[in-house]
């Protein structure tokens, strides 16, 4: 069934990306129906362009942190291969004189001993320390989850920008073909024309509202040059005939035009320079030069719910790298308990000494059985004595009081895992209920931008032919720009709410 679920996990990692694919790193569960509803539920919320996922992929291998991170967690690993048995102790001593004994004359002894744990110690001491290691590879996944939330935000930051200038710019035609307008008008000439590319350009600033999926990325950055010319040039031409003052308009319309437009125009080149910042972090974040080129590529892809809002609490239990995390400490904690319980018994040793002898001189007679009489010989052979040693530990108190120890650990991460189940229920929870008022917030700007273009239009044929109040236009088209700001604002809001959701669930 594991092959099958890392065939799966290969299949779908074409979708969303590889650092997205979690199969492998759970080989212990074997339920498939959590992985498909888990997969099902990140197809839904994942629809980042290609582009994201690479640059994604790129902060997962190169990003300092996170990198400093799988260190940490590589370092615990080690603690594993640490665990042994005691080093053998190994005694020599050399007499500088002889002892002069029965058996012969002792020139040295050696001898070796080898403790040994109660039963169940080492395996104990492994099994902590491998979940120790696994509470650290989890820290790891919640490292990259920050470092991949990060990536989104400054990149959604950056599409942000762009179609800020994108609107903007599309704002700045408007406001020079309003100019054209104005100065026709002043003129007494015909604006029937003007009124007409007033008419197409608020119309072609719509696309540059929408929520940003331009494969460039760059919106309406190089539009209607042709125009801003046009406009430019007959204000040139109006400016120098202005004095005569024989048309219906008024001269103050075009002032306070041209401020606006200047003042545009100063707000178009502060947002470019706002923009090196944001790639300068944007590289920092995948561990790349600061001035390295950002290609922005959005896909035409409106994420959605799709009914899922149960279901990602349960893989947020499930998945989230907090949680695995505190799940495994308190299994550590609990390992530490009985590691403190086995310390508490012997230890026993098994050893060997070795005593070497050498032949003595025979030194005289020895009265034997009978009132016999026997000369002894040198004797001399060495000696090897089995040696068993037992620590005792007596004194208990220490003992208990590890225990108690990590019994304590263990309730604290218990009460730690508890709280955090808390609050990511009730994350989970703010995030939908935010999805869900973006949803309803964007359909609201969406027929507010569409009647306003429509009140613009009419305002501008009705000042062009009937002189109707100017003011009332720039209150218009300002209020139009707002709304375009606003549903631009809210969409990468929407963005950045999956990308939360996505970083609850630990993906």
């Amino acid at each position: 069934m594991k092959t099958v679920l890392k065939i799966f996990c290969r299949l779908i990692s074409g979708f969303l990306g590889k650092g997205f694919c979690v199969l492998s790193q759970y080989p212990s569960i074997s339920n498939i129906h959590q992985y498909l509803i888990l997969l099902l539920i990140l197809v839904s919320v994942n629809g980042y362009s290609q582009n994201l996922n690479q640059y994604l992929e790129q902060a997962i291998h190169n990003n300092p942190s996170l990198q400093a991170s799988f260190k940490q967690y590589q370092a615990s690993l080690e603690k594993v291969n640490q665990v042994s048995l005691e080093n053998p102790q190994l005694n020599i001593g050399v007499f500088t004189r002889p002892m002069e004994l029965l058996m012969g004359n002792q020139r040295a002894e050696a001898s070796i001993m080898q403790m040994f744990p109660w039963f169940g110690m080492l395996k104990t001491q492994k099994d902590e320390a491998l979940l120790m290691a696994e509470a650290r590879y989890e820290a790891f996944r919640e490292e990259r989850n920050r470092v991949g939330f990060q990536v989104k935000e400054t990149y959604f930051q950056l599409i942000q920008l762009e179609h800020t200038i994108d609107i903007s710019q599309a704002n700045l035609e408007i406001l020079k073909i309003l100019e054209e307008v104005a100065i026709i008008r002043y003129q007494g000439g015909n604006t029937a024309e003007a009124v007409s590319s007033v008419s197409k350009a608020i119309r072609n600033a719509n696309p540059a509202t929408s929520s940003p999926t331009n494969s460039d990325g760059m919106g309406m950055a190089g539009a209607s040059n042709s125009s801003s010319t046009m406009g430019q040039s007959a204000g040139s031409a109006g400016m120098n005939t202005m004095s005569s003052g024989s048309g219906p308009g008024k001269l103050t319309d075009i002032l306070r035009l041209q401020v606006q437009i200047k003042a545009l125009e100063s707000e178009l080149a502060q947002l470019e320079v706002n923009k090196r910042p944001l790639i300068a972090r944007f590289n920092q974040l995948l561990g790349r030069e600061k001035n390295e080129a950002v290609v922005i590529e959005v896909q035409e892809n409106l994420r959605n719910l799709n009914g899922w809002e149960e279901t990602y609490l349960d893989s947020i239990l499930v998945y989230n790298p907090m949680l695995l995390m505190l799940d495994k400490e308190s299994l550590a904690y609990q390992k530490q308990a009985e590691m403190a319980k086995l310390e508490g018994m012997p230890m026993l040793g098994v050893g060997l000494n070795y005593m070497m002898f050498s032949p003595r001189p025979e030194s005289g007679m020895i009265g034997g059985m009978d009132g016999m009489e026997y000369m002894p010989s040198g004797m001399g052979r060495n000696m090897i004595m089995p040696m068993v040693t037992m620590t005792l530990p007596i004194y208990r108190k220490k003992y208990k009081s590890m225990q108690t120890e990590a019994t304590y650990w263990m309730e604290s991460v218990n009460n730690q895992k508890q709280d955090l189940e808390n609050y990511l229920t009730t994350e989970l929870e703010t995030i939908i209920v935010s999805i869900q008022d973006k949803d309803r917030k964007l359909l609201l700007l969406e027929e507010q931008i569409e009647l306003m273009d429509q009140t613009l239009d009419i305002s501008v044929t009705s000042y062009a032919t009937e002189g109707s109040s100017f003011e009332e236009i720039l209150s218009i088209q300002r209020e139009l720009l707002d709304y375009r700001l606003e549903k631009l604002n809210t969409e990468i809001e929407r963005q950045l709410a999956f990308a939360r959701l996505e970083n609850l669930i630990g993906v």
